[in-house]
């Protein structure tokens, strides 16, 4: 399983934008329902920056493939005022975060 979190801060007018596009996104993966990946987003207190956190089988996550992540993606760079990082984590432990998820 490779898990993933992507944290980047978006500039305070865009912050309704890129939570459109990131509903859009939860929109398409409701209908493509992929097998093995589960997904969550955040917006932190500061109300600029958000957070995901991804977990899926193999070496590409499924959102590449929808056409709401490509929306999502197009202009990020203009959005921001902190560029994504991406950083791969190593489950510990958790409680009820991922059930299901080995």
């Amino acid at each position: 399983m490779r898990r993933v979190m992507v944290r980047y801060r978006v500039k305070p007018d865009q912050v309704a934008e890129n939570e459109e596009l990131v509903r859009g996104v939860y929109k398409e993966l409701e209908q493509a329902q992929p097998d093995g990946f589960r997904y969550a987003t955040f917006k932190l207190e500061d109300g600029v920056s958000f957070l995901h956190v991804a977990e899926h089988a193999g070496d590409r996550a499924p959102l590449v493939d929808l056409p709401a992540f490509a929306r999502f993606q197009a202009d990020l760079r203009g959005r921001c005022d902190e560029l994504p990082v991406v950083t791969g984590l190593e489950r510990i432990g958790s409680f009820r975060l991922f059930e299901g998820a080995s």
